[in-house]
Protein backbone atom coordinates (compact mmCIF):
# COMPACT_ATOMS: atom_id res chain seq x y z
CA UNK A 1 0.00 0.00 0.00
CA UNK A 2 2.85 2.32 1.32
CA UNK A 3 4.60 0.95 -1.92
CA UNK A 4 1.95 1.94 -4.25
CA UNK A 5 1.27 5.43 -2.94
CA UNK A 6 4.84 6.53 -3.24
CA UNK A 7 4.76 5.21 -6.76
CA UNK A 8 1.54 7.90 -7.63
CA UNK A 9 3.25 10.80 -5.69
CA UNK A 10 6.40 9.90 -8.26
CA UNK A 11 4.04 9.88 -11.12
CA UNK A 12 2.56 13.46 -10.09
CA UNK A 13 6.04 15.20 -9.09
CA UNK A 14 7.11 13.87 -12.60
CA UNK A 15 3.69 14.91 -14.49
CA UNK A 16 3.88 18.30 -12.71
CA UNK A 17 7.33 19.02 -13.21
CA UNK A 18 7.88 18.23 -16.91
CA UNK A 19 6.63 20.39 -19.67
CA UNK A 20 5.35 18.26 -22.57
CA UNK A 21 3.90 20.44 -25.45
CA UNK A 22 3.43 24.17 -25.46
CA UNK A 23 0.85 25.55 -27.97
CA UNK A 24 1.54 28.73 -29.69
CA UNK A 25 -0.42 31.95 -29.58
CA UNK A 26 -1.74 31.23 -25.70
CA UNK A 27 0.57 33.05 -22.96
CA UNK A 28 0.77 31.72 -19.83
CA UNK A 29 -1.56 28.47 -20.58
CA UNK A 30 -1.82 24.99 -19.37
CA UNK A 31 -3.71 23.63 -21.64
CA UNK A 32 -0.82 21.39 -23.92
CA UNK A 33 1.31 21.54 -20.57
CA UNK A 34 2.65 18.41 -18.42
CA UNK A 35 -0.71 18.18 -16.50
CA UNK A 36 -3.32 18.39 -18.98
CA UNK A 37 -5.61 16.14 -20.50
CA UNK A 38 -8.68 15.73 -22.10
CA UNK A 39 -11.54 13.61 -23.78
CA UNK A 40 -14.55 13.57 -25.86
CA UNK A 41 -16.84 10.88 -25.86
CA UNK A 42 -20.34 9.55 -27.63
CA UNK A 43 -22.90 9.76 -24.63
CA UNK A 44 -25.33 7.51 -25.71
CA UNK A 45 -22.03 4.59 -26.94
CA UNK A 46 -19.59 5.45 -24.53
CA UNK A 47 -17.24 5.44 -27.31
CA UNK A 48 -13.86 7.99 -27.10
CA UNK A 49 -14.08 10.22 -30.21
CA UNK A 50 -10.75 12.05 -28.97
CA UNK A 51 -8.45 13.02 -25.94
CA UNK A 52 -5.07 13.68 -25.15
CA UNK A 53 -3.61 11.93 -21.78
CA UNK A 54 -6.91 10.96 -21.44
CA UNK A 55 -5.68 7.98 -18.63
CA UNK A 56 -2.72 9.96 -17.63
CA UNK A 57 -3.42 10.27 -13.56
CA UNK A 58 -4.60 13.73 -12.49
CA UNK A 59 -6.47 15.48 -9.44
CA UNK A 60 -9.80 15.96 -9.60
CA UNK A 61 -10.30 18.90 -7.63
CA UNK A 62 -14.56 19.57 -7.52
CA UNK A 63 -15.01 16.86 -10.41
CA UNK A 64 -15.04 14.75 -7.23
CA UNK A 65 -18.18 16.05 -5.76
CA UNK A 66 -20.15 14.30 -9.25
CA UNK A 67 -19.30 11.34 -7.29
CA UNK A 68 -20.45 12.81 -3.98
CA UNK A 69 -23.61 13.46 -5.63
CA UNK A 70 -23.81 9.96 -7.46
CA UNK A 71 -23.96 8.30 -3.93
CA UNK A 72 -26.35 11.17 -2.86
CA UNK A 73 -28.88 10.35 -5.61
CA UNK A 74 -28.48 6.45 -4.60
CA UNK A 75 -29.57 7.55 -0.78
CA UNK A 76 -31.90 9.38 -2.27
CA UNK A 77 -33.64 6.19 -4.71
CA UNK A 78 -32.79 3.86 -1.93
CA UNK A 79 -35.10 5.99 0.57
CA UNK A 80 -32.04 6.82 2.94
CA UNK A 81 -32.43 9.96 1.71
CA UNK A 82 -35.45 12.37 1.40
CA UNK A 83 -35.46 15.76 -0.47
CA UNK A 84 -37.28 17.41 2.85
CA UNK A 85 -35.09 15.67 5.24
CA UNK A 86 -32.33 18.28 7.08
CA UNK A 87 -28.93 17.83 7.90
CA UNK A 88 -26.70 19.51 10.98
CA UNK A 89 -23.75 21.19 10.01
CA UNK A 90 -20.85 19.39 11.90
CA UNK A 91 -17.76 21.53 13.55
CA UNK A 92 -15.82 19.37 11.02
CA UNK A 93 -17.81 19.66 7.97
CA UNK A 94 -17.74 23.70 8.95
CA UNK A 95 -14.45 23.94 9.08
CA UNK A 96 -13.35 23.57 5.68
CA UNK A 97 -11.84 26.07 3.59
CA UNK A 98 -13.94 27.56 0.55
CA UNK A 99 -15.29 27.34 -1.50
CA UNK A 100 -18.03 26.55 1.26
CA UNK A 101 -21.66 27.79 2.13
CA UNK A 102 -20.51 28.97 5.58
CA UNK A 103 -23.11 27.13 7.58
CA UNK A 104 -22.25 27.33 11.57
CA UNK A 105 -22.24 24.45 13.30
CA UNK A 106 -25.56 23.70 14.49
CA UNK A 107 -27.82 25.09 11.87
CA UNK A 108 -28.93 22.85 9.13
CA UNK A 109 -30.34 22.81 5.66
CA UNK A 110 -32.69 20.04 3.43
CA UNK A 111 -30.98 17.66 1.43
CA UNK A 112 -32.60 19.15 -1.58
CA UNK A 113 -31.12 22.64 -0.80
CA UNK A 114 -27.54 20.76 -0.04
CA UNK A 115 -27.51 19.03 -3.51
CA UNK A 116 -28.34 22.84 -4.85
CA UNK A 117 -25.38 24.35 -2.56
CA UNK A 118 -22.79 21.47 -4.26
CA UNK A 119 -23.77 21.87 -7.81
CA UNK A 120 -23.90 25.52 -7.65
CA UNK A 121 -21.68 26.96 -5.03
CA UNK A 122 -19.13 24.14 -5.03
CA UNK A 123 -19.65 24.02 -1.03
CA UNK A 124 -16.79 21.86 0.12
CA UNK A 125 -18.56 22.26 3.50
CA UNK A 126 -21.64 20.68 2.45
CA UNK A 127 -20.11 17.91 0.38
CA UNK A 128 -18.16 17.29 3.27
CA UNK A 129 -21.53 16.92 5.29
CA UNK A 130 -22.89 14.86 2.97
CA UNK A 131 -20.23 12.63 2.92
CA UNK A 132 -20.44 12.62 7.06
CA UNK A 133 -23.69 11.71 6.90
CA UNK A 134 -23.40 8.91 4.41
CA UNK A 135 -20.25 7.76 5.76
CA UNK A 136 -21.41 6.93 9.40
CA UNK A 137 -19.72 9.98 10.19
CA UNK A 138 -16.87 9.30 8.92
CA UNK A 139 -15.83 11.38 5.74
CA UNK A 140 -12.69 8.63 5.42
CA UNK A 141 -15.68 6.00 5.36
CA UNK A 142 -17.54 7.61 2.78
CA UNK A 143 -14.57 8.43 0.75
CA UNK A 144 -13.70 4.48 0.39
CA UNK A 145 -17.20 3.84 -0.76
CA UNK A 146 -16.55 6.72 -3.37
CA UNK A 147 -13.80 4.76 -4.36
CA UNK A 148 -15.68 0.87 -4.78
CA UNK A 149 -18.72 2.78 -6.50
CA UNK A 150 -15.86 4.56 -8.95
CA UNK A 151 -14.31 0.75 -9.70
CA UNK A 152 -17.96 -1.27 -10.22
CA UNK A 153 -18.80 1.99 -12.54
CA UNK A 154 -14.99 0.96 -14.67
CA UNK A 155 -13.26 3.77 -13.22
CA UNK A 156 -9.76 2.25 -12.83
CA UNK A 157 -7.95 4.94 -12.45
CA UNK A 158 -9.81 6.99 -9.87
CA UNK A 159 -8.90 6.99 -6.28
CA UNK A 160 -10.84 9.06 -3.68
CA UNK A 161 -10.20 10.36 -0.22
CA UNK A 162 -12.46 12.94 0.67
CA UNK A 163 -16.03 13.97 -0.32
CA UNK A 164 -15.06 17.91 -1.81
CA UNK A 165 -12.03 17.58 -3.71
CA UNK A 166 -9.55 19.91 -1.67
CA UNK A 167 -6.18 18.89 -1.97
CA UNK A 168 -5.07 15.25 -1.12
CA UNK A 169 -2.01 13.75 -3.28
CA UNK A 170 -3.50 10.40 -3.22
CA UNK A 171 -6.77 11.60 -4.89
CA UNK A 172 -6.16 11.49 -8.41
CA UNK A 173 -8.61 10.38 -11.43
CA UNK A 174 -7.98 10.53 -15.14
CA UNK A 175 -10.30 12.79 -17.90
CA UNK A 176 -11.62 9.42 -19.17
CA UNK A 177 -12.84 8.55 -15.73
CA UNK A 178 -14.50 11.70 -15.31
CA UNK A 179 -16.12 11.69 -18.49
CA UNK A 180 -17.73 7.93 -17.71
CA UNK A 181 -18.64 9.56 -14.66
CA UNK A 182 -20.55 12.30 -16.08
CA UNK A 183 -22.04 9.71 -18.82
CA UNK A 184 -23.30 7.33 -15.81
CA UNK A 185 -24.70 10.65 -13.93
CA UNK A 186 -27.02 11.14 -16.73
CA UNK A 187 -27.83 7.27 -17.48
CA UNK A 188 -28.16 6.22 -13.85
CA UNK A 189 -29.88 9.24 -12.38
CA UNK A 190 -32.07 10.67 -15.27
CA UNK A 191 -34.54 11.73 -12.46
CA UNK A 192 -31.61 14.21 -10.55
CA UNK A 193 -29.52 15.22 -13.60
CA UNK A 194 -31.10 18.39 -14.09
CA UNK A 195 -30.07 19.46 -10.54
CA UNK A 196 -26.81 19.94 -12.58
CA UNK A 197 -28.10 22.35 -15.19
CA UNK A 198 -29.44 25.16 -12.24
CA UNK A 199 -28.14 28.02 -13.56
CA UNK A 200 -29.11 29.90 -10.03
CA UNK A 201 -31.39 28.80 -7.26
CA UNK A 202 -32.47 30.70 -4.08
CA UNK A 203 -32.26 29.73 -1.14
CA UNK A 204 -33.53 31.42 2.25
CA UNK A 205 -32.31 35.03 1.58
CA UNK A 206 -28.97 34.49 -0.56
CA UNK A 207 -28.98 33.22 -4.52
CA UNK A 208 -26.36 30.88 -5.34
CA UNK A 209 -25.08 31.53 -9.27
CA UNK A 210 -23.37 28.47 -10.76
CA UNK A 211 -19.75 28.85 -11.13
CA UNK A 212 -20.11 26.85 -14.65
CA UNK A 213 -20.39 29.30 -17.13
CA UNK A 214 -20.74 27.53 -20.10
CA UNK A 215 -24.21 26.46 -19.45
CA UNK A 216 -24.68 30.10 -20.67
CA UNK A 217 -22.00 30.37 -23.60
CA UNK A 218 -22.36 27.15 -25.18
CA UNK A 219 -25.45 26.64 -27.22
CA UNK A 220 -26.41 23.07 -25.88
CA UNK A 221 -24.81 22.70 -22.65
CA UNK A 222 -27.10 21.45 -19.84
CA UNK A 223 -24.29 20.36 -17.08
CA UNK A 224 -21.77 19.29 -15.06
CA UNK A 225 -19.69 20.50 -12.91
CA UNK A 226 -16.11 22.54 -12.40
CA UNK A 227 -13.01 22.24 -10.59
CA UNK A 228 -10.18 24.13 -9.64
CA UNK A 229 -7.31 23.77 -7.23
CA UNK A 230 -3.64 25.04 -7.57
CA UNK A 231 -2.17 21.18 -7.99
CA UNK A 232 -4.64 20.58 -11.07
CA UNK A 233 -5.32 23.83 -12.42
CA UNK A 234 -9.05 24.38 -14.06
CA UNK A 235 -10.66 21.25 -14.28
CA UNK A 236 -14.13 20.79 -16.18
CA UNK A 237 -16.70 18.09 -17.35
CA UNK A 238 -19.60 19.41 -19.45
CA UNK A 239 -22.38 17.88 -21.69
CA UNK A 240 -24.01 19.01 -24.64
CA UNK A 241 -26.62 18.15 -27.15
CA UNK A 242 -27.14 19.20 -30.97
CA UNK A 243 -28.89 17.58 -33.63
CA UNK A 244 -29.99 14.45 -31.31
CA UNK A 245 -26.56 13.68 -29.95
CA UNK A 246 -24.89 14.44 -26.87
CA UNK A 247 -20.89 14.39 -26.33
CA UNK A 248 -19.50 14.24 -23.00
CA UNK A 249 -16.03 16.47 -22.79
CA UNK A 250 -13.68 16.29 -20.10
CA UNK A 251 -10.61 19.15 -19.72
CA UNK A 252 -7.93 18.90 -16.84
CA UNK A 253 -5.42 21.77 -16.26
CA UNK A 254 -6.58 24.99 -17.99
CA UNK A 255 -4.63 28.02 -15.83
CA UNK A 256 -8.22 30.05 -16.30
CA UNK A 257 -11.72 29.25 -16.05
CA UNK A 258 -11.83 31.33 -19.38
CA UNK A 259 -8.99 29.41 -21.13
CA UNK A 260 -10.65 26.26 -19.84
CA UNK A 261 -14.31 27.24 -21.43
CA UNK A 262 -12.99 27.72 -24.50
CA UNK A 263 -10.46 24.99 -24.97
CA UNK A 264 -13.41 22.48 -24.03
CA UNK A 265 -15.78 24.17 -26.42
CA UNK A 266 -13.14 24.12 -29.18
CA UNK A 267 -13.43 19.94 -27.99
CA UNK A 268 -17.32 19.73 -28.32
CA UNK A 269 -17.07 22.01 -31.65
CA UNK A 270 -14.40 18.63 -33.07
CA UNK A 271 -16.65 16.16 -31.80
CA UNK A 272 -19.77 17.46 -33.15
CA UNK A 273 -18.39 18.49 -36.62
CA UNK A 274 -16.38 14.95 -36.23
CA UNK A 275 -20.19 13.19 -35.99
CA UNK A 276 -21.48 14.91 -39.13
CA UNK A 277 -23.39 17.70 -37.06
CA UNK A 278 -23.53 21.43 -37.33
CA UNK A 279 -21.86 24.37 -35.89
CA UNK A 280 -23.54 26.15 -33.39
CA UNK A 281 -23.15 29.10 -30.74
CA UNK A 282 -19.84 28.58 -29.34
CA UNK A 283 -17.00 30.03 -27.02
CA UNK A 284 -13.04 30.17 -28.45
CA UNK A 285 -10.43 31.91 -27.82
CA UNK A 286 -9.28 34.94 -30.26
CA UNK A 287 -6.03 34.36 -32.33
CA UNK A 288 -3.99 36.64 -33.96
CA UNK A 289 -5.87 38.83 -36.31
CA UNK A 290 -8.97 38.06 -34.77
CA UNK A 291 -9.74 34.50 -35.79
CA UNK A 292 -11.06 32.45 -33.77
CA UNK A 293 -9.09 29.64 -32.77
CA UNK A 294 -9.89 26.10 -31.52
CA UNK A 295 -7.36 24.53 -29.75
CA UNK A 296 -7.85 20.53 -30.54
CA UNK A 297 -5.77 17.08 -28.79
CA UNK A 298 -5.77 14.32 -29.83
CA UNK A 299 -3.27 11.22 -29.43
CA UNK A 300 -0.87 13.37 -27.21
CA UNK A 301 -0.19 16.10 -29.83
CA UNK A 302 -2.46 19.42 -29.91
CA UNK A 303 -3.36 20.95 -33.26
CA UNK A 304 -4.91 24.29 -34.21
CA UNK A 305 -7.80 24.41 -36.16
CA UNK A 306 -10.18 28.09 -37.47
CA UNK A 307 -13.42 28.22 -37.28
CA UNK A 308 -15.12 30.16 -39.26
CA UNK A 309 -17.88 31.49 -37.86
CA UNK A 310 -18.27 32.76 -33.81
CA UNK A 311 -21.71 33.69 -32.78
CA UNK A 312 -21.11 33.85 -29.11
CA UNK A 313 -18.35 36.47 -28.28
CA UNK A 314 -19.72 37.00 -24.44
CA UNK A 315 -16.85 34.56 -23.22
CA UNK A 316 -14.55 37.01 -24.80
CA UNK A 317 -16.18 39.40 -22.65
CA UNK A 318 -16.01 37.97 -19.70
CA UNK A 319 -12.04 37.46 -19.84
CA UNK A 320 -11.81 40.72 -20.49
CA UNK A 321 -13.69 41.89 -17.80
CA UNK A 322 -12.15 39.25 -15.68
CA UNK A 323 -8.78 40.67 -16.17
CA UNK A 324 -8.67 43.64 -13.48
CA UNK A 325 -10.21 41.05 -10.96
CA UNK A 326 -7.01 39.48 -11.34
CA UNK A 327 -5.43 42.76 -10.57
CA UNK A 328 -7.98 43.67 -7.93
CA UNK A 329 -5.05 43.03 -4.77
CA UNK A 330 -2.82 45.42 -6.10
CA UNK A 331 -5.03 48.90 -6.13
CA UNK A 332 -6.08 47.51 -2.85
CA UNK A 333 -2.89 47.22 -1.33
CA UNK A 334 -1.71 50.48 -2.75
CA UNK A 335 -5.31 52.39 -1.25
CA UNK A 336 -4.42 51.26 2.35
CA UNK A 337 -0.59 52.55 1.72
CA UNK A 338 -1.73 55.67 0.66
CA UNK A 339 -4.48 56.37 3.40
CA UNK A 340 -1.48 55.70 5.94
CA UNK A 341 1.15 57.68 4.24
CA UNK A 342 -1.89 60.55 4.73
CA UNK A 343 -2.05 59.78 8.48
CA UNK A 344 0.50 62.16 9.72
CA UNK A 345 3.27 60.59 12.25
CA UNK A 346 3.13 61.49 15.42
CA UNK A 347 6.50 61.43 18.21
CA UNK A 348 6.30 58.22 19.98
CA UNK A 349 3.19 56.74 18.84
CA UNK A 350 2.96 53.59 17.14
CA UNK A 351 2.19 54.35 13.16
CA UNK A 352 0.22 51.07 11.71
CA UNK A 353 1.46 49.64 8.89
CA UNK A 354 -0.89 48.65 5.95
CA UNK A 355 -2.54 45.04 5.61
CA UNK A 356 -1.42 43.65 2.55
CA UNK A 357 -4.57 42.16 0.66
CA UNK A 358 -4.65 40.01 -2.33
CA UNK A 359 -7.47 37.89 -4.10
CA UNK A 360 -7.20 34.31 -4.54
CA UNK A 361 -9.21 31.68 -6.22
CA UNK A 362 -11.38 29.86 -4.31
CA UNK A 363 -9.60 25.97 -3.52
CA UNK A 364 -12.08 23.31 -4.80
CA UNK A 365 -14.11 25.11 -8.09
CA UNK A 366 -12.15 28.24 -8.95
CA UNK A 367 -15.40 30.05 -9.77
CA UNK A 368 -15.02 33.41 -8.10
CA UNK A 369 -12.42 35.09 -5.86
CA UNK A 370 -11.91 35.73 -2.28
CA UNK A 371 -10.09 38.67 -0.35
CA UNK A 372 -7.10 37.52 1.52
CA UNK A 373 -5.67 39.98 4.00
CA UNK A 374 -1.74 39.05 5.12
CA UNK A 375 -1.49 39.11 9.04
CA UNK A 376 -0.99 42.73 10.30
CA UNK A 377 2.58 43.30 11.15
CA UNK A 378 3.65 44.57 14.52
CA UNK A 379 3.46 48.47 14.65
CA UNK A 380 6.74 50.39 14.60
CA UNK A 381 6.93 52.96 17.13
CA UNK A 382 8.89 56.29 16.07
CA UNK A 383 11.88 57.83 18.12
CA UNK A 384 10.65 61.54 19.03
CA UNK A 385 12.49 64.27 16.71
CA UNK A 386 15.95 65.05 18.46
CA UNK A 387 16.05 68.94 18.62
CA UNK A 388 19.00 70.57 16.22
CA UNK A 389 22.33 70.67 17.67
Amino acid sequence: MQLARGVRRLRLLAASAILLVTLPGVAAAQIGSARYSSVVIDAQSGQMLFGSNATAPRHPASLTKMMTLYLVFDALRRGELRPDQRLVMTPYAAGKPPSKLGLRPGLSLTVENAIYAVVTKSANDIATLFGETLGGGSEARFAQMMTLRARALGMSGTTFRNASGLPDVDQVTTAQDMATLGRRLQQDFPEYYHFFGTRQHRMGGITLRNHNHMLTDYEGVDGIKTGYIDASGFNIVSSARRGGARLIVSVFGGSSWTERDRHAAALLERGFTQMGIGEGRSLVAQGAGGAGLAMAAVGGTAAAATLQRVRAPAIVARAAAAAPARREARPVAASLRTRAARAAPVAGKPVRQATRARTVVEQGDGGSRVRVASAARKPVRRNPARPAR
